[in-house]
């Protein structure tokens, strides 16, 4: 009976493999097969549901912090582990693409790294993507984690960065832990303020890219950048920010 079992698993993981290469896997699917390879001796589609009912989707999932993993039944540190290399592996993947080519090449890659970056926090984490003057990623900086609600922006120490990277060209990045919620009149406020204090410096904001849920919200197509001019016009001001 035994055998049996684990013939019948076999032959169901095989034919979740063939559906893998043919692209037909649906999310819940590819989680199970992603788990197979960590758990090989258990049915694992439960386990599968359970994650993406819980998280809301493949990406939260593999953002989920490794203590919250191993909580779920049948899931041991081991494979809570592989899902952590596995979000490591893809996340160092698009980056490396980013340093290869400028970021609007393929916005979709800038837009799946800022997901992997953030989504499913719980807390507001700030980075700062450097670029430089090709559009190519510099570094990519965790630049404050703050509460459920708030993270600080120093523009004093992206300045710094900047010089110290020859960057020309910033990208504003940062997360809502509440799903489905757009810039807040303050994050506009902020973005013009830093967008400001770049320009002094010849400098370019290109976006503000915010992750809340599965979506990616752009300061830039919403149109809530300052055009030139006015970014010119409050230089004075924005410098006066950036000593407080």
């Amino acid at each position: 009976m035994t055998a049996g079992k684990v013939s019948w698993q076999d032959g169901h993981r095989e034919r979740l493999r063939e559906k893998f290469l043919t692209a037909k896997l649906v999310d819940y699917e590819l989680m199970e097969l992603l788990l197979s390879y960590a758990i090989p001796r258990r049915d694992v589609r439960p386990l599968a549901r359970e994650l993406l009912q819980r998280y809301g989707g493949i990406y939260q999932v593999l953002v989920a912090p490794i203590d919250e993993l191993t909580k779920f039944s049948g899931m041991g540190k081991s494979a809570a582990t592989y899902i952590k290399v596995m979000h490591s592996l893809m996340l160092r993947g698009y980056n490396g693409v980013l340093k290869q080519q400028p970021v609007f090449f393929e916005v979709d890659q800038l837009m799946d790294y800022c997901r992997l970056l953030v989504a499913g926090k719980t807390i507001e984490e700030f980075h700062i993507l450097y670029l430089d003057k090709t559009f190519r990623l510099l570094a990519d900086d965790l630049h404050s984690s703050g509460t459920v609600d708030w993270a600080a922006v120093y523009p004093k120490e992206i300045l710094k960065r900047v010089l110290d990277l020859g960057a020309r060209v910033v990208i504003m990045l940062h997360n809502h832990p509440t799903p489905n919620m757009s810039f807040s009149n303050d994050d506009i406020e902020l973005t013009r303020t830093l967008q400001a204090i770049l320009h002094t410096i010849d400098v370019e904001l290109y976006d503000h890219l915010l992750v809340s849920g599965n979506i990616v919200y752009s300061a830039k197509n919403m149109f809530l950048l300052l055009n030139s001019n006015k970014s010119r016009g409050d230089a004075s001001v924005a410098a006066v920010a950036m000593d407080d």
